[in-house]
């Protein structure tokens, strides 16, 4: 698919932020993999997102490809890199280690996550490991104190993750939100959510959320739900039940132009549902495709900011005004 177009606007008002745009992208497995995964960033690197996600394995699995990765994106992309860490398996020095490794190499963003032990992990947590995000995001800001000089004085973003739908390990949706108000006061700067199925799971998370007091941005991740067995999968892995009406249509699709589609629909109803909603972005979850992705922009039209298109130690630097990306 072609890369989106942009269409000149007016600036928005000095009182309004333009819509945040990023994407998920995970390591690549193999070399085909990764020829497949630099054309998905060259392609949504022009759309000027505001950073790109990069997954980490469960337990560090794939610590070293994702560090790659992130290097790749920081030195030959204009793309910023948020790196994803887990803190279950680690001990606090381990990840400390981790942490300044990011910050050596110019990470300046990472979502903390609690993450899952890999299968055939023990069940008994190591001693001294981490238990909880909450954690993870304390520790974080340890580090980021002890580098205050080396950061000229500037703060890491850290984000989480916050559940429209409830956690399949937590007792509540209350829960869920008191959660995410402690890993605000730890010191989170904003939240990505996990995927929703219903329009009104996002709003109804956000309301919970403001009335218990958490006020950072929460920021909604959609996924284009165009793969039938991707979105049973990912019902099985999240616990949280995908909409009967999408299974039974991309059930009947009769091919995958179809289901492209219905998912792309869809997609862009939950999307614009969280946007009407007052969302502050969209997080837009890749599986390293950028087809998909860039169809459900296309039909978004979301404001952005003009920035330069291409890294800028690159010889052209394009002209930076206020646009609306169709993506």
């Amino acid at each position: 698919m072609s890369p989106p177009s942009l269409i000149q606007a007016t600036a928005p008002s000095v009182h309004s932020a333009p819509t945040a745009l990023s994407y998920e992208l995970f390591p690549p497995k193999n070399q085909a993999a990764e020829a497949t995964l630099w054309n998905t960033i060259r392609e949504l690197e022009s759309t000027n997102p505001d950073y790109v996600s990069v997954t980490y394995g469960a337990n560090g699995s794939n610590r070293d490809t994702a560090v790659q990765l992130l290097n790749r994106l920081l030195t030959e992309t204009s793309l910023l890199p948020l790196a994803h860490l887990t803190c279950v398996g680690n001990t606090a020095e381990e990840l400390e280690g981790i942490i300044s490794e990011l910050l050596d190499h110019g990470v300046r963003g990472i979502l903390a996550l609690r993450g899952d032990l890999p299968q055939g992990a023990p069940a008994e947590p190591r001693h001294g490991s981490l238990a909880y995000a909450q954690d993870l995001v304390e520790l974080i800001r340890r580090v980021e104190q002890r580098r205050s000089a080396l950061l000229c004085a500037g703060k890491v973003a850290i984000g989480v993750a916050a559940y429209p739908a409830r956690h399949p390990e937590s007792p509540s949706i209350e829960h869920d939100v008191e959660v995410l108000l402690a890993k605000q006061r730890s010191g989170a700067d904003f939240a990505i959510t996990q995927v929703f199925f219903h329009a009104d799971q996002y709003k109804d998370l956000v309301n919970r959320a403001r009335r218990a007091g958490v006020s950072i941005p929460i920021i909604p991740g959609v996924m284009p739900l165009t793969s039938l067995r991707r979105v049973q999968r990912l019902g099985v892995i999240t616990g949280v039940e995908p909409s009967t009406s999408l299974l039974d249509a991309l059930a009947r699709a009769d091919d995958a132009a179809e289901s492209r589609r219905i998912g792309v629909k869809v997609t862009v109803e939950l999307a614009r549902a969280a946007l009407d909603a007052g969302a502050p972005g969209i997080h837009l979850y890749t599986f390293n495709e950028h087809a998909a992705a860039l169809e459900v922009l296309d039909k978004l039209q979301l404001l952005r900011p003009g920035r330069p298109a291409v890294h800028p130690r690159a010889s052209t630097i394009a002209a930076g005004t206020s646009r609306l990306v169709r993506a």
